[in-house]
């Protein structure tokens, strides 16, 4: 299983799609380089989450969702739109939901994590808006994504598919000022960025993954 290779995959897969596939073979923990360099930068710019309510947004397998609990969260909440990946993550508060369409109330969360899963949609700013308008006053969003550089030097997110061929997951590059325009529309503050590389956060060569800790004002 792999996360990106620069070689040109035969098919390009429909997030839901590729999902679908996947998720039997998608533990809830960092399985490849990719995600283990993008988890610690995570865990570097994340939070404090003891007794605060988190949503885990395009959870997926519950990854961000267990790691949450263990760090004290009182609940979390686990939304996906695949439903192969929610039937396969082990947390308890489980939704089906696009992320453009959430359903809680507004200022529902003191926290958020969506990890690898805006570039999957093309409609940056409806996305960051709703993580906005459930997040509460002084909320935080700590998102993830695949490094738009290395997205449009030809790296792709791949994974083997059940017939053992090499598929690539549908993404959109978003550029860091298409963020900060999406963020400021919405009244998120970029606090603090990672952008880490295979060396880590202070290793060489072009980065991997981008990570924004956003706050609500």
């Amino acid at each position: 299983m792999r996360w990106w290779r620069r070689h040109s995959p035969t098919l390009t897969l429909q997030s839901q799609t590729a999902y679908a596939q996947w998720a039997k073979n998608y533990p809830p923990h960092a399985h490849n380089l990719l995600m283990e360099i993008e988890q610690a930068a995570m865990l570097q710019l994340m939070p404090d989450m003891a007794e605060k309510q988190i949503l885990d947004l395009a959870g997926g397998s519950g990854r961000y969702g267990l790691i949450a609990k263990e760090k004290g969260a009182c609940a979390v909440i686990e939304t996906d739109n695949s439903l192969p990946m929610l039937r396969a993550n082990p947390l308890e508060y489980r939704l089906a939901s696009s992320m453009l369409a959430l359903p809680f109330a507004d200022a529902s969360f003191d926290g958020l994590i969506c990890a690898l899963a805006i570039g999957h949609i093309s409609a940056l700013e409806a996305a960051i808006s709703e993580m906005a308008r459930v997040l509460r006053p002084n909320g935080w969003a700590l998102i993830s994504d695949f490094h738009p550089f290395a997205f449009l030097n030809g790296a792709k997110r791949t994974f083997t598919g059940n017939d053992g061929k090499t598929y690539a997951v549908e993404h959109y590059p978003h550029l860091y000022s298409a963020v900060l325009s999406a963020a400021a529309g919405s009244g998120l503050a970029i606090e603090a960025i990672a952008e880490p590389t295979i060396g880590g956060t202070q290793g060489s060569g072009a980065p991997l993954v981008i990570v924004y800790r956003m706050r609500l004002g």
